[in-house]
């Protein structure tokens, strides 16, 4: 079992940038791949960002490529989510995921671990 935490979200204007965290504890030896994924209020919720446990290959959605950047350090947990010119339309609750390396990384229900998730405002 992995135990996530994400930490890091608040209330930013319009153009800010908040870096988001996720540490874990428990069995966090394993190759995972550390995705992150949000929920808006009232929609379903959607892929972000995933990166593989060596950090060589990341993904984004289309909506935050050139926006926000995906890392971790030597192949371990914790991850980060460094988030820039932030828009209202990112306001969320984002989650930290973890998974492994098989499969897609776009599919939340690939994913076998999740954090409680930290809200993110953007204000116009």
């Amino acid at each position: 079992q992995v135990q996530l935490v994400e930490s890091g979200g608040g209330l930013v204007q319009a153009g800010g940038s908040l870096r988001l965290s996720c540490a874990a504890s428990g069995r966090t030896s394993g190759s995972y791949v550390m995705g992150w994924f949000r929920q808006a209020p009232g929609k379903e919720r959607e892929f972000v960002a995933a990166i593989t446990w060596s950090g060589g290959s990341t993904y984004y959605a289309d909506s935050v490529k050139g926006r926000f950047t995906i890392s971790r350090d030597n192949a371990k947990i914790p991850v980060y989510l460094q988030m820039n010119s932030l828009k209202p339309e990112d306001t969320a609750v984002y989650y930290c995921a973890a998974k492994t390396p098989w499969g897609t990384h776009y599919t939340d229900t690939k994913y076998n671990y999740w954090g409680q998730g930290t809200q993110v405002t953007v204000s116009s």
